[in-house]
């Protein structure tokens, strides 16, 4: 595991001694902190110190898998994935209905399980919606922008233009494209706005910088291109 990456505690909460050992070696194995419980109770307790995961068994003494699940969703959004023995239909759609994200009958193959582990896990990944491109980088969550490490303090309909021009890259725009795509149809003004918006953003990121972002073709509009 690369040391910047998060190691993951999941919690396994088995009252078979064999299966629990197998799950937590094969866990462990991948790099994944486990934790074991071979109660409902004892789950229950390491389930709501949020861990990244849970795997519950379904038959366990002193709180079955569905009281623990049940308990579990009232106080947290945790991933569950659910083991058990038994395959009816209606006893999966009952886990699923109280909470458990997934849903794995017994015996099942450790690859299978290991996949439904990493599957949920990438859901609960934050997703990174910055926009990057050569030396920017737009961080569409803090409305930010960074030219070489340089923050570049842009207003709104400057950051919204570039967006557009990132987002849409390789394509050459018409004014009147970016007008739309940026103030809107309904907005009531000229498109000729654009030119003085582009120059602004020059001024602003391509200003100190040997290569220039925005390309001008004569005649048509604008472009950022690869």
């Amino acid at each position: 595991m690369d040391a910047t990456e998060k190691q993951h505690r999941i919690v396994v909460v088995e009252d078979d001694a064999a299966i629990a050992r197998v799950l937590q070696l094969e866990l462990q194995h991948e790099g994944y902190l486990v934790e074991l419980a071979t109660n409902g109770v004892e789950g229950l307790e390491l389930a709501l110190k949020e861990p990244d995961l849970v795997i519950l068994d379904l038959m366990l003494p002193r709180m079955d898998g569905m009281e623990v699940c049940r308990r579990i969703r009232a106080k947290s959004r945790v991933p569950i994935v659910m083991l058990t023995a038994k395959d009816r239909i209606p006893d999966r759609v009952a886990g699923l209905d109280i909470g458990a994200n997934d849903y794995l009958t017994k015996p099942f193959a450790t690859e299978e399980l290991l996949a439904r582990v990493r599957a949920q896990l990438r859901e609960r990944e934050p997703q990174d919606r910055s926009i990057r491109f050569k030396d920017v980088v737009m961080d569409r969550d803090r409305h930010e922008v960074r030219r070489g490490g340089k923050e570049i303090a842009l207003t709104a309909k400057e950051y919204a233009l570039l967006e557009y021009l990132l987002l849409h890259r390789n394509k050459v725009h018409t004014r009147d494209e970016l007008f739309n795509g940026v103030w809107g149809s309904d907005f009531l003004g000229d498109s000729n706005l654009i030119d003085v918006y582009i120059r602004y953003l020059r001024g602003k990121l391509e200003e100190g910088f040997d290569e220039k972002l925005i390309t001008t073709v004569r005649g048509i509009g604008y472009s950022i291109k690869e």
